[in-house]
This record gives structure tokens, sequence and C-alpha cells, in this order.
């Protein structure tokens, strides 16, 4: 069956990929599994589908059944039977990641990437009008679930002196008119923090592990989204070349680029668009079209420790004229 029947027959909002077009070899990632955690659709599923095409395996975690039954007959139909399995996964469950673990292990034998990917984005609202379980699922879901996660397979990577961990990140703070919400952010902002913890954990031992921010990708019917709480506006995230969003295919293209140079990203965190001006993403019309600069900066070891106490501008000294007297 033909890509584009692939993707006819499916129910999944996506189209063909092909990484071709950026320079990415078909073979770029063979014999290496990944785990994407959120994997079922969007975003998760993008990075999902990009690493099965350059030759990875992918394990793919997500607590919807039927989107993640779909999107492993779609990778499988993609690429050859074998290279997808879904395992149904609640990542704040200590016994799902477990089971998790077990049949990709059991299946593939080994786990080399780790997207932690998972969120519930409908946990988007103010503090002040959100309910303390809402933000105890969010750090559930980022924060429990990206140690759960790295606990099962991190060991493995270290053991081998082999494997990336990344995670899909997002803006520190809500600050309109930013989509993230406050709740939603503070579970990311949690989760950044442990997995740049871990970057230090495992300095020099072949494990590299490094934060994106895919801001603007996706593939959603906004009028089918909850409404927004009062204040909040969607923002425009078009990238230039696209109509709309950032297609989840250029996401997973941008996301294996990433992951073949994770050693010089290791510690550190990049904006999808850095990534998409690295591998010379061929945009429509580039001459005529001007790419926002939302580039990262690379923070130091110290930086990016003290981060949360550079969140102002700090106490001004008043100059007092001294008494002549």
């Amino acid at each position: 069956m033909s890509a584009e029947n692939i993707v006819k027959n499916s129910f999944l909002n996506i189209e063909p990929i092909d990484l071709e077009y950026v320079g990415i070899k078909k073979d770029a990632l063979q014999g290496e599994v990944a785990v994407i955690t959120g994997g079922a659709r969007n975003i998760g599923l993008g990075f999902a589908r990009a690493i099965a095409w350059a030759g990875g395996k992918v394990v793919i975690a997500d607590i919807l059944d039927e989107y993640g039954v779909e999107a492993e007959r779609v990778i499988n139909a993609e690429n050859g039977p074998d290279t997808a399995l879904f395992v149904k996964t609640d990542m704040t469950k200590e016994e799902d990641v477990k089971n998790l673990a077990e049949k990709a292990f059991a299946k593939f034998g080994k786990v080399d990437i780790l997207i932690n990917n998972a969120m519930n984005m409908r946990l988007n609202g103010p503090v002040l009008g959100s309910s303390i379980e809402d933000l105890d699922q969010s750090y559930a879901i980022s924060a429990r679930g990206v140690m759960l996660a790295a606990k099962e397979f991190v060991p493995g990577m270290i053991e081998r002196k082999h494997g990336v961990v990344t995670y899909s990140t997002t803006q520190f703070h809500y600050c309109p008119p930013m989509v993230g919400g406050s709740i939603y952010t503070a579970g990311k902002a949690a989760a950044t923090s442990l997995i740049m913890s871990l970057a230090n954990e495992v300095k020099d031992t072949g494990v590299h592990v490094f934060c994106m921010v895919p801001a603007g990708v996706g593939r959603i019917d906004l009028s089918k989204m909850p409404p927004l709480p009062k204040g909040m506006e969607m923002p425009k995230l078009a990238m230039p070349g696209f109509d709309g969003m950032i297609p989840p295919e250029a996401g997973g293209a941008a996301m294996v680029y990433c992951i073949l140079h994770a050693e010089e990203l290791h510690g550190s965190g990049i904006i999808i668009n850095d990534a998409f001006e690295a591998m010379d993403f061929p945009y429509p019309n580039p001459s005529t079209l001007t790419i926002p600069k939302m580039e990262a900066k690379r923070l130091s070891d110290m930086e990016l420790t003290m981060v949360f106490c550079n969140m102002g501008p700090g106490f001004k000294k008043e100059k007092t004229a001294k008494s002549s007297t």
C-alpha cells in the first residue's frame, strides 16, 4: 500500500512522511529503539513516525487505546511489520510504566531513546481558577511520569554507554498571549528541571540528555478544543511556509535531527526553530520569507542552575547625595 493510501485509510490526522528532503538518510537510526510517551497522536505520533522512517523501532506509550492501536498499525504499514509496538500506559502509575518497560524489552531487547512527551493539554487553566487536583495531575503526568520512565530506561543506557533522553518542554511560565496556561506550564517546568538535573547526573556516561520546545507544532481542529480560560487568546503560531501550525511530520524531522546531534545538545534546550535552521529546512520561497528569530541561548551550567533567581530586575540602589556640612 502506498504512503498516500496508508494515510488516507487512517482516522489519524496525518500526512505522508519523508525526511529525505531535509537530508536525513533512511537508515539514520537503524538499530535504535525509541520509547515515545504520548506517542499516539499529534506531535508524539510525528516523533514516532519520523524515527520509524529513519530506521528505528518505536514503542508508543499512550493512555488512548484506539489511537495507540491505529498508530501502531500505520507505522507498521509504512515501515514493515514489527517496527512499532503500542503499550497502553498511564504515565502517572508506576505499575503501568514498569509494564511498558517489560513489554519494550521483551519485544526489542533494549531501549536507546526515551522521548518524554506525555501531557494533558486540558490542564491549562489559571492558578486562581483551577482545582488543586488539576495541579496534582499536571505534576503527576509531567514530573512523576518523567522520573518513572527515566528509572526504567536510563540505567540500561548507562550500562551500554549509549542513549538519548529528551523532553518536550514549553515556556517557563504563563505569559499572555502564549498558549500554555499556568497549571500546564507548572508541570512542564518541574519536568524540565528533572531532565536538566539528569543531564548532569549522567554526564560522560555516553547518555545524552536535552530538552526541545516544539512550539507551534500540531494539527489541531481548534473548533473542537474546549474554550480557553477568560483572558487567554490563541496566538498565531504559524511557521513560515506553513498554513497554520507546524505539521507534526515536520516536528518529527526536527526531533530526528536533534537525536542525531544529541551529544552537541547535551545539558541544554533547543527551540524547534533552531533545529529547522540548523537542518536547512526547505521553506517554500525562502528568499521571500523571514524566519522569526526565537533562537535559544545556551546557558552555562551555573546560569542554568540559578535560572529561577533571574526572573526580575532585582533591587535598585538609590544614590544619595553626601552632606556638604
